[in-house]
């Protein structure tokens, strides 16, 4: 089983919260004690937290539900319950969280970015918080508030500093494992590599990079071939992209195609899926130079060179025998200082969504009406609307804030069936 995920769903769920309690002082020598019962406490919010030192989604592929704690309940001499402590979920930097519909709600791209995933439900009300001239004694309290829950997709984009962009079997694999610590798998046939691999690559004056070894790329990869989306998404982030073209290409049967024609097919890839991508810093390199031997010792050099099929090559380098990976890793370097001194930092940033205020009516498909608005739903769902006494004051509350004018302008009817949140009731006129 694949150690790397790239792409899950994730079920978050806030902690409900307390129920009010419903208490009234008794005491020796205290006449007509009143109502003392204590609130609930709130439930936990789910926050999911970026963390360096997490490389994968692989934690939420066969355990997708993360769920707060709930509050507890309140209780009698005015003694609130506990809230509870929000949930924590990490995730790896760079994971891009977007609703079921595709909508993207935030990107935690640096470590300690965080977004609140799911909010905790508000406690309920202790009776004694009802307490009036005209309620002396109420008999009811506040039901906890469920806490949000909601799927997202979650979507990984690596960041690299270097990304390595080629056909399948070109040798990049190899060729991370030449210059970095990494252990990518390495086989001679197509498609070796199924996830990416990142190594970090140290410089002599201690200045590091980090390269991603992007599986291979493949015609059509932009509009989705060979799960091109997945593997292309990782590119995103790079702040230098290193072309390996296959200096064998056509000759030993891995790669059909020339130098120059894995070139425009591989940056045409780039272009179709992301046009900018084509205005970073890249270096095009020919791989496998140990192949052909008048390309080996080019490579040694570390020189330019031009292919017999008229594409120029920045470096050529044999990952097998070493020639030109001093050479390449300097170039690296180089074009990873330029790109970080001219670049801002990537931030990550959430899209913040107001929650509306007020209410609002719509007509539903059976001729009901739908009650909407946050207040509204809390009026019935927080309230016991069992207990007589509660259902009065709910319908005050939803009276206060104008639902029975609302409906009445949506043309409500005697007996129209009206829906608010989980209760259904019908219309009555006043």
């Amino acid at each position: 089983m694949s150690g790397f995920i790239d792409e899950c769903q994730l079920n978050v769920r806030g902690g409900d919260g307390g129920a009010g309690c419903v208490a009234f002082r008794r005491e020796a020598h205290v006449a007509k004690g009143g109502p003392d019962g204590g609130d609930g406490g709130r439930g936990g919010d789910v926050w999911l937290v970026a963390d360096r030192n997490i490389s994968s989604l692989l934690a939420f592929k066969d355990h997708p539900h993360r769920r707060a704690s709930s509050g507890t309940h309140g209780q009698g001499k005015k003694m609130h319950g506990a809230g509870s402590d929000d949930l924590i979920v990490h995730v790896p930097e760079g994971t891009v969280v977007h609703d079921l519909e595709g909508e993207m709600l935030a990107d935690l791209v640096h470590h300690g970015d965080r977004w609140m995933a799911a909010a905790g439900g508000r406690g309920g009300k202790g009776n004694a918080k009802f307490l009036s001239n005209i309620r002396r004694a109420p008999s009811f309290a506040e039901q906890g508030e469920v806490g949000e829950e909601q799927w997202l997709n979650l979507e990984l984009k690596l960041m690299a500093d270097v990304a390595l962009v080629g056909f399948p079997n070109v040798g990049k694999s190899t060729l991370i494992s030449r210059i970095s610590a990494a252990k990518p798998k390495i086989a001679d046939y197509p498609f070796t590599t199924l996830e990416p691999n990142l190594g970090v690559v140290r410089v002599e004056d201690n200045f590091e990079f980090v390269v991603a070894d992007i599986p291979g790329l493949i015609e059509g990869a932009a509009d989705g071939k060979g799960l091109g989306h997945r593997f292309l998404r990782h590119v995103e982030r790079a702040r230098v992209l290193v072309i390996l073209i296959d200096l064998a290409g056509g000759l030993d049967g891995t790669t059909a195609e020339g130098p120059a024609d894995q070139a425009r097919v591989l940056l045409a890839e780039l272009e179709a899926y992301r046009p900018e991508l084509l205005d970073r810093p890249r270096i095009i390199i020919g791989s496998r130079a140990d192949l052909i031997p008048e390309d080996l010792a080019i490579a040694s050099t570390g020189k330019p060179s031009v292919t017999s099929d008229g594409l120029e090559l920045d470096i050529s380098v044999s990952a097998i025998t070493g020639a030109g990976l001093p050479r390449l890793i300097g170039r690296m370097a180089e074009e990873v200082r330029g790109a970080r001194s001219v670049e801002p930092e990537l931030d990550g940033f959430v899209i913040h969504r107001p929650i509306p205020e007020g209410i609002r009516i719509e007509r539903e498909d059976d001729g009901s009406f739908r009650v909407l608005g946050r207040s509204a739903e809390r009026a019935v769902a927080l309230s016991d609307l069992t207990n007589l006494e509660a259902l009065d004051f709910a319908h005050s509350r939803l009276k206060k804030i104008g639902v029975d004018k609302a409906l009445a302008r949506a043309g409500a009817k005697e007996g129209d069936t009206v829906r608010i949140a989980n209760l259904t009731f019908d219309y009555e006129e006043e």
